[in-house]
């Protein structure tokens, strides 16, 4: 087997990442990716951590589950811009968004949407922001959905979670920006 080593020249002000044998950069990996949303369209999801349920909806037609991916250069703006495509997004019965009927939202942190799997079997996070770039943005995006009218329940962040759902249709659909 021939290994391959692959280093990328930091610019001055890139915070350099290793993860395996490669070495990449902050920069680098922030330019490749985007804010992320995987909406799925419910008719039921909780959240419980230790049993315990820390979110829920249980609406009664459809409601959307948001599972929201952070990367490094994401910021307050592009979480109320995602939020209000969320809000606005007509994957519902009869073309209808969640603004329009009302639908419930659960918001649910997961980095592991940025999972970089190009290269042996184990999954590389080096595109997550960490949590105090993700934590705060997460937060804006779920408040952001509020403001715009929505009743939002969330999980706890960085929490392990089980996540329980009905997909109706089933219809999932990722939402970058």
């Amino acid at each position: 087997m021939i290994a391959t080593y692959i280093t990328l020249v930091p610019k001055e002000t890139d915070v350099p990442l290793v993860t395996g044998h490669d070495s990449v950069t902050a920069a680098h990996v922030a330019a490749s990716a985007t804010m992320r949303v995987l909406v799925q369209r419910v008719t039921s999801a909780a959240v419980r951590m230790d049993g315990d349920v820390v979110g829920e909806i249980r609406p009664q037609g459809q409601g959307l589950l948001a599972l929201v991916g952070v990367t490094h250069d994401d910021d307050v703006e592009k979480a109320g811009r995602l939020a209000e495509k969320l809000w606005q997004l007509r994957i519902l019965d009869d073309e209808k968004s969640a603004s329009d009927v009302g639908a419930p939202i659960l918001v649910v942190s997961q980095f592991t949407l940025y999972a970089n799997t190009a290269k042996g079997r184990r999954p590389a996070w080096n595109a997550a922001a960490p949590r105090a770039v993700a934590e705060p943005l997460v937060t804006a995006f779920a408040d952001a959905l509020g403001g715009l009218g929505a009743q939002v329940e969330t999980g706890v962040f960085g929490a392990h979670m089980q996540v329980e759902l009905v997909n109706d249709g089933p219809v999932t659909v990722l939402l970058e920006l």
